[in-house]
């Protein structure tokens, strides 16, 4: 459940944080008396994705009339698939430095952790593949949560590859600390997977502001947080908002995530379709999607994980990576078999198993003409040299 940023800056301001003050406009009017009301504002369109301002959704105004031509403007937009539906209006602030706060959950180390960056403003995902070091880590005690002194040692080792900013001591011990303590805390409230600050602000006053926020909440608390659950529907409605994608499938009961790529990636088990994306990006791929068919997976669920795949155009090829454990590789393949002669399938279609009747599997594969991959390197290697060529 990713929220909306205004949702998330509500989040915020109940948990003890300094958000600016805006209003939700729906119209242009609505942003343009929203203008009038606190002068300077920032537009920004509310979609459930980043990379707004890169595609023109965030616009700074002076007047009310510029408030009201841009909130046509960007109201009119649709970001990555994102039709937008709403514009955050909030006053402008006068800003000596930004920087990044955020908590997410840390898979390999089973863990929460908690990055301050200097590098504010930036996607923290280019940060972290151009300049590592710029992002400062901690794994707080999960029963004790970030200390104090942990706290200002993280604030310390970012702030040490940006020297020129010379924050004082003060101010991390006085301001941060206690933001960071409260982000932290609100995550754990709300079962958050993610919660953001970026760009966490630092005003010429010396005040942190959190002018941007980023907040998704784990699927399986949703029974949990009900309250947010309604209040997001309110604001995407059927059709008109989240990932047209992602609803079907999860409709049809799959767990599937939309990518930006065009290589189709199913597997069963979670650990295993995160390495199957892997494998893709390593070979020069883009993957267009996580599908985890789960355990114990039917000819049919493979059938309509396929079926799913197919929907996005995109999509110029498939990579269906298998581990027989509960799974049976010839029910599997029977289901791929299947699937493509009923999708009528022409694209790329390369299959790895291993497993639970994996030899059986295989043999049905290859009597149908689908020669199935020796590893999952080499599968990984062939659908990607073959979707390249099919461009």
């Amino acid at each position: 459940m990713k929220l909306l940023e205004y949702q998330a800056k509500q989040q915020f301001a109940l948990a003890g944080i300094a958000i600016p003050d805006g209003r939700l406009a729906r119209t242009p009017a609505e942003a343009s008396a929203i203008a009038r009301e606190l002068g300077r504002v920032a537009v920004k369109a509310q979609v459930q994705v980043g990379g707004r301002g890169k595609a023109g959704g965030i616009a700074v105004v002076d007047t009310p009339e510029a408030a009201e031509r841009e909130a046509r403007r960007i109201l009119a937009m649709e970001i990555k698939g994102y039709p937008v539906r709403s514009v955050w209006c909030e006053t402008g602030l006068a800003i000596a430095n930004e920087f990044y706060l955020g908590i997410t959950l840390d898979r390999e180390c089973h863990s929460t952790v908690l990055m301050f960056s200097a590098a504010g403003g930036m996607e923290i995902e280019q940060v972290a593949a151009e300049a590592p070091e710029k992002i400062a880590k901690l794994w707080p005690d999960p029963f004790m949560g970030p200390q104090t002194f942990q706290i200002r040692q993280l604030a310390f080792a970012a702030l040490r590859n940006a020297p020129e900013l010379n924050l004082p001591a003060s101010c991390i011990a006085g301001a941060l600390v206690p933001l960071a303590r409260s982000l932290y805390d609100l995550a754990g409230h709300l079962d958050a997977l993610t919660c953001e600050i970026n760009p966490l602000v630092l005003t010429t006053e010396g005040k942190f502001v959190a002018t941007d926020g980023k907040l998704e909440i784990d699927d399986n608390s949703d029974f949990r947080h009900q309250d947010l659950a309604a209040l997001l529907a309110g604001d995407l409605p059927a059709g008109s908002g989240g990932d047209p994608y992602e609803a079907e499938a999860q409709r049809r009961g799959l767990t599937y995530v939309h990518l930006d790529g065009y290589v189709g990636c199913i597997g069963n088990g979670a650990g295993l379709v995160m390495n199957t994306l892997d494998l893709v990006k390593q070979q020069g791929g883009e993957p267009a999607n996580f599908l985890d068919v789960g355990g114990g997976a039917t000819a049919d669920k493979v059938r309509d994980a396929l079926d799913m795949v197919l929907l996005d155009p995109q999509v110029r090829g498939v990579f269906v990576n298998i581990f027989g454990g509960i799974t049976r590789c010839d029910e599997v393949a029977r289901g791929i078999i299947a699937a493509r002669d009923a999708l009528n399938i022409k694209m790329p279609l390369v299959v790895r198993m291993t497993g639970t009747s994996e030899e059986e599997g295989r043999r049905l594969l290859q009597e149908a003409g689908i020669t199935p991959g020796v590893s999952a390197t080499d599968a990984a290697m062939r659908v990607v040299a073959l979707t390249k060529e099919s461009n």
